[in-house]
């Protein structure tokens, strides 16, 4: 269970979308980390000026939103071709046209973000590539601020924490400084630190979720989630995209 009340801290961890239902009516500002892929796919695609519609992953409903939008559509790595060529690999992102928008499915960030979404708070895109610019942001941006790590899902559905999300959020709560920490969040900081000392590319490569990305094939795409502070985009949730500020 997870306390909700704003007091006494500040700055608060959260696991997933129970964990953002719980944080989000007490927050002003929400920071959703899905390092693997979401969120380093949403910096990408915003570093381009395009507008990021997330969705659940659930294909006839992005396909249909897509239409009534006019947008691109992410389709699965596996569905990538000539006629779709974009995906939650942020390498596809990288070659949006500029200023496009594109409906984003994944089953954990994207969700999270739009359920997120109907509340009160400011939602960003937050991940190890943007982890300095979004705390800047919302160092700027309220009091009370709720950073959500995504992580995976079990074939149950049940949340499986990802060191990768525990070690991106810990980096944009490293950036809150002289914002009083609840416990959770100053372990992911301390876990970010630590990654840090022995090389977040280094530390990060070894975990479970990235091992099995590369036995998919998809080293590529690590790299790209792996690079800390390259970008300064700070994508923020309006009108059901995230935009740039």
């Amino acid at each position: 269970m997870i306390a909700t009340g704003r007091a006494p801290f500040s700055v608060r961890l959260g696991w997933g979308e129970r964990g953002a239902e719980a944080l989000l009516p007490t927050s002003d500002v929400m920071v959703v980390v899905d390092v693997i892929t979401f969120t380093t796919a949403v910096a990408v695609a915003a570093e381009r000026g395009c507008a990021v519609y997330p969705h659940r992953w659930d294909r006839r409903g992005a396909v249909e939103l897509s239409a009534s939008l006019g947008a691109e559509l992410a389709v699965s790595r596996s569905e990538v071709d000539a006629e779709h060529p974009y995906s939650l690999a942020p390498q596809t992102l990288s070659r949006l046209p500029l200023g496009s928008a594109i409906v984003l499915p994944s089953p954990n960030g994207s969700a999270i973000s739009a359920a997120a979404g109907a509340g009160g708070a400011v939602v960003v895109a937050g991940s190890l590539r943007n982890a300095a610019a979004v705390a800047r942001f919302a160092r700027s941006a309220g009091q009370s601020i709720a950073v959500v790590a995504a992580g995976e899902r079990w074939p149950d559905g049940s949340l499986d924490p990802a060191l990768e999300d525990l070690v991106g959020a810990g980096a944009i709560i490293d950036g809150l400084r002289r914002r009083r920490r609840s416990p959770e969040a100053t372990a992911a900081a301390a876990a970010y630190l630590c990654a840090r000392r022995q090389g977040i590319r280094r530390t990060l490569m070894e975990s479970v979720s990235a091992r099995e990305q590369r036995d998919r094939g998809c080293r590529e795409e690590l790299e790209w989630a792996f690079a800390l502070n390259t970008s300064k985009v700070v994508p923020i949730l309006r009108d059901g995209a995230f935009r740039t500020r």
